[in-house]
């Protein structure tokens, strides 16, 4: 079953929403921003999606603007800032058995499909 790291907030990640439950899909919802991210759900992102860390980082966002722009941190260090700060995570990602994307545009989650 897919999994999408959901924010309600967000108009990006509602249309991924959208076009999952338009497809009829069975999907579960992470309300990462409600539930947390715990560090083992970060480190299968980053093994499925094959992006790298810094890539998943929301740039404009001000946390990363103000403490994260310009510096080097290690895998495992950007777990744990994704772990302490969830709002600086790309979204919506939508992982399956073997790959995730982040769905922007929500057409890149048709890889998950097939």
């Amino acid at each position: 079953m897919l999994k999408i790291y959901h924010n309600p907030r967000c108009a990006k990640s509602r249309k991924g929403l959208e076009y999952l439950s338009s497809r009829g899909i069975e999907f579960e919802v992470k309300n990462y921003m409600k539930e947390g991210l715990r560090a083992d759900e970060v480190r299968e992102i980053f093994l499925k999606s094959n992006i790298k860390p810094s890539q998943l980082a929301r740039t404009q966002d001000d946390y990363y603007k103000m403490y994260l722009k310009g510096k080097n941190f290690s895998d495992d260090e950007w777990v744990q800032i994704y772990v302490d700060n969830p709002a600086i995570l790309q979204r919506p990602i939508v992982v399956g058995r073997y790959k995730a994307v982040l769905a922007i545009p929500p057409e890149n989650m048709d890889v998950l499909f097939k």
